[in-house]
């Protein structure tokens, strides 16, 4: 459910800037942006940490619940270092063309 909220921040700022075009840039920076994502990435996976670790000590029996927070805090981590791969290709690329 959380990583859903990158996507809804950036679908109500691109709304925002539509409707007004003349109006100062207000919500939050890129490295913001980027910082608060990388702090959701890093609580998927304690979560996930800590159910497995619930699991192993038998303090749980839900296997459901520990298997969809370790996929959650999976994928989460592979659309970060896919974005990360991104960023790092076009910063590559512009430091490739000439002055």
């Amino acid at each position: 459910m959380k990583i859903n909220q990158p996507v809804q921040n950036i679908q109500t700022s691109i709304q925002k800037g539509s409707s007004n075009s003349s109006s100062s840039t207000e919500g939050v920076s890129f490295g913001e942006f980027l910082n608060s994502a990388i702090q959701q990435v890093n609580s998927l996976q304690l979560e996930s940490e800590q159910l497995n670790e619930a699991l192993a000590m038998g303090l749980t029996d839900n296997i459901h619940q520990v298997m969809i927070a370790s996929e959650k805090a999976d994928m989460a981590m592979q659309l970060t270092l896919q974005v990360r791969n991104k960023i790092m290709d076009a910063y590559q690329e512009i430091m490739r063309m000439p002055i």
